[in-house]
């Protein structure tokens, strides 16, 4: 019987290979939601109960949304937390692809 370890998976790399970065969830929260609004970044920090230099840091793309940020945004702009999960993912998962695009394992299972 074959081991579910001796078989490949299904080409997942493949399928996660893109030329250009996923758009981050900052970006995301900023043009579609913060400035369709007209709610401004102080504002939306107060409704959510983070720091403004928390909220400008994801903003901005210098930090990454938490399980908790994504749980606040949702409740504050009426998404889902994995939305905002989902978003962060697919950036984390295109930036290590990059890192490791040379890696290779030192021993197959």
């Amino acid at each position: 019987m074959d081991s579910v370890l001796s078989r490949p998976f299904s080409n997942g790399t493949q399928a996660m290979e893109r030329n250009q970065r996923p758009t981050d969830p900052g970006r995301i929260l900023r043009v579609y939601f913060l400035n369709e609004r007209g709610v401004s970044i102080a504002q939306f920090a107060r409704a959510t109960g983070l720091s403004r230099s928390h909220v400008s840091n994801i903003v901005n793309g210098k930090v990454t949304v938490t399980p908790e940020t994504a749980f606040r945004f949702a409740r504050v702009l009426d998404t889902t937390p994995e939305f905002w999960l989902n978003l962060q993912t697919a950036v984390d998962l295109y930036d290590v692809g990059k890192k490791l695009a040379k890696w290779r394992p030192v021993e197959s299972l």
